[in-house]
């Protein structure tokens, strides 16, 4: 699909998107990004875009010399990691409860933490300097030190959820989703609220689209603890993948894995776009430079794509990061109820009851229309459709 430009008041806006499909609030908030002095060349717009606090999901915002914390988000590196393993369909029990059951023993989920350190040198071998440089972050979070501990390897609530899928071939994956925990959230709502107290930025058409300026100590501050809080969600990510593992060798002996796929999907890049260093803020985008593998997720009952990159320049090499919700949490509480998430998950091993209920896949966006909205963005290399999901 080519993009569709709509003219801007400092930068044009490019949407992968049908435009008439994109809320009201959302498009005053593309025009506010792309009103801003800082943004380079034009607003990229993913098929997924929705509102946000300041800027939309799916919106991929360069800047020269400027970095806007909200045009990241509050879930600090939150992205997707995926790894096809020897299994397949006939592999897997008839009846797959308890192994739902037992990977909710081994990864906390929602507020839960584990109750001691989960993570370990077959994770990584620099947890020591990882954790040392937790004494250079904003004080702010510094009473949460234990906390962060013991929240890495652990899933969170909302939209995050691990997943055992099949692909069209009957090949088992395992899929997750989740991002820097409540120390992202933190650091991310502190530089927020200093970048709103900032001097220029008191005539900005949003407050929250606040941004740092190069050279100043405000944005050094915030580039330290962004770029850590990013780490901590990768290394969050790989610990979980690690203890769902554990659970398949426990259950499936024989069963190997593939090197994993893994792609944030907020975050901020230095990165060279035409002919220009800038900064790339990505919330609820991934990169899909030329060859790059990356993960788009539906929703809780209607499958997931693995992706290759096509590297296009017009999309700062990007593309969605998932199918996107096209009705709020509350509107699909209203609208929804449990019998309606029952039917919908209708073969999938997942919670269905009222505590979900708002991530029915009724209140998301088909996911084949938004791959199909972005083939100039992404090849499908595999087609998954989950048949254990766990949320929190």
């Amino acid at each position: 699909m080519a993009a569709t430009t709509i003219t801007g008041a400092h930068v044009d806006i490019r949407l992968w998107a049908d435009p008439a499909g994109v809320e009201d609030q959302a498009m005053r908030q593309l025009h506010n990004i792309a009103a801003l002095p800082w943004t380079f060349k034009h607003v990229a717009v993913m098929p997924d875009v929705h509102y946000g606090m300041g800027a939309t999901v799916g919106s991929v915002i360069a800047m020269r010399g400027a970095v806007s914390p909200a045009a990241v988000g509050v879930d600090i590196g939150c992205g997707m990691t995926a790894v096809r393993t020897s299994l397949t369909a006939d592999d897997l029990p008839a009846t797959l409860a308890p192994l739902r059951s037992r990977l909710e023993k081994a990864i906390p989920v929602g507020f839960g933490a584990h109750k001691e350190a989960a993570f370990n040198n077959r994770d990584a071998k620099d947890w020591e300097r990882f954790w040392k440089a937790f004494d250079d972050l904003t004080p702010t979070v510094r009473a949460n030190s234990a906390k962060a501990v013991n929240q890495m390897g652990t899933l969170g609530g909302g939209n995050h959820f691990i997943e055992i899928c099949l692909d069209t071939t009957g090949q088992v994956w395992v899929m997750l989703h989740s991002g820097s925990r409540g120390i992202g959230n933190i650091l991310a709502q502190h530089h927020i609220e200093v970048a709103r107290g900032l001097a220029h930025n008191q005539a900005l058409p949003d407050p929250d689209l606040a941004v740092f300026i190069a050279d100043t100590p405000q944005m050094a501050a915030y580039r330290h603890d962004l770029y850590w809080a990013q780490d901590y969600a990768r290394r969050n990510r790989t610990v979980m993948l690690r203890l769902v593992c554990d659970v398949l060798r426990r259950n499936f002996p024989q069963v190997k894995f593939d090197d994993p796929i893994s792609a944030h999907h907020n975050y901020v890049a230095e990165e060279l776009h035409f002919g220009e260093e800038v900064l790339v803020t990505r919330k609820g985008a991934i990169r899909a430079g030329l060859g790059d593998l990356g993960i788009i997720p539906g929703s809780m009952g209607t499958g997931s794509y693995i992706v290759r990159g096509l590297g296009n320049p017009d999309s700062f090499e990007s593309a969605s990061h998932g199918a996107g919700r096209r009705m709020s949490r509350n509107k699909a509480r209203k609208q929804f109820t449990p019998e309606d998430l029952a039917e919908q998950t209708r073969g999938v091993e997942c919670r269905k009851d009222s505590g979900v209920v708002d991530e029915i896949p009724g209140a998301y966006k088909d996911i084949d229309e938004v791959i199909r909205a972005q083939d100039d963005l992404v090849e499908i290399v595999a087609k998954l459709k989950q048949v254990i999901c766990v949320k929190g």
